[in-house]
């Protein structure tokens, strides 16, 4: 074996990855448990390295890993890979945005309806011996204005299972145009401000995104709205959010991503007592792309992708 066709798995994935680039003559090494000081020792010994979110593939991981030809994100972002040093250094980076691409839309779906009828708040009262049927008044979906941000596999998953619904669905994206399709019809993000009555997030965590929708942002917005993140934490700031609960402008968050994930961080941030105790916020951790079916998925397409990109010697 020579480090031109063994490949580093640092992350769990489906083997059915393994299987295919083995397939295809690579060797892989899968150390799902490896710690990232760990894999900085050995990654110099690798073409490949196949990753998902605990490892950050930074200058220092680049430049150590000398033999790097590719790299796999197990998932849809890549703000964990400095996506600019690698074309540098001729790395291929290879993603797997249409595996979990449903998952991300059936989970945003699921975040809507739950805040638009009360499920939460409903079913912890009735447990708690409460019967509020005039409390828990329902808003349905049928009719409203649907804003989404960013129009890739994520924004045109939610957009296409929307489509039942009987609603309007307009997107903003700023790297396209021209890409009005059956589902969602391209507007000037001052149309998603104006008109939205629900605000959806598909973009990626980059500098331009980052604390994108802030007080101020929130501020324009012609109509209260329901606000749903299955994105990227930092996107959002968790303080703007809040105080934009309290005005009234947002009638219920959805977040599958916070600024801060994982305890015991989370529970030390200023905003969090608050955040748990909203009964206007559904949270759930970081799994809007993770479900049963995209854990294959996810891997059958990076493989996929591997295959076509021709990488190996």
């Amino acid at each position: 074996m020579n480090a031109n066709n063994i490949i580093l798995i640092v992350d769990d994935i489906h083997p059915i990855f393994i299987e295919q680039a083995e397939a295809m003559g690579y060797v892989c090494d899968y150390q799902p448990l490896i710690k990232p000081d760990e894999a900085l020792q050995i990654i110099g010994n690798y073409c490949g390295l196949v990753i998902r979110s605990k490892f950050n593939v930074d200058r220092k991981v680049i430049d150590v890993g000398k033999n790097l030809r590719f790299v796999c994100r197990a998932g849809a972002g890549m703000d964990n890979i400095d996506e600019a040093y690698a074309a540098e250094k001729n790395i291929t980076l290879i993603n797997a945005s249409e595996g979990n691409m449903d998952a991300v839309g059936e989970h945003a779906i699921g975040l809507l309806l739950a805040l638009m009828n009360h499920f939460t708040t409903a079913n912890a009262e009735i447990r708690a011996g409460e019967w509020k049927r005039e409390a828990n008044r329902a808003y349905e979906l049928k009719g409203k204005t649907i804003g989404i941000i960013g129009y890739g596999f994520m924004g045109k998953s939610f957009a296409k299972k929307l489509s039942g619904f009987e609603v309007n669905v307009i997107a903003y994206d700023k790297y396209k145009t021209g890409f009005s399709d059956q589902y969602a019809r391209e507007v000037s993000m001052e149309e998603i401000v104006k008109h939205s009555d629900v605000l959806s997030l598909h973009i990626p965590l980059t500098d331009e995104t980052k604390g994108l929708v802030n007080a101020e942002y929130l501020f324009h917005f012609k109509k209260p709205i329901f606000f749903i993140n299955t994105s990227r934490g930092k996107v959002a700031r968790v303080r703007a959010v809040l105080d934009a609960i309290k005005q009234g402008k947002i009638l219920g968050a959805g977040l599958d991503v916070l600024e801060t994930e994982k305890f015991p961080a989370l529970g030390e941030q200023e905003w969090f007592e608050e955040l748990k105790n909203s009964g206007k916020v559904i949270l759930t951790p970081h799994v809007a792309g993770w479900t049963f079916d995209s854990y294959r998925k996810i891997s059958e397409v990076m493989a996929t992708k591997l295959r076509l990109a021709e990488i190996i010697n």
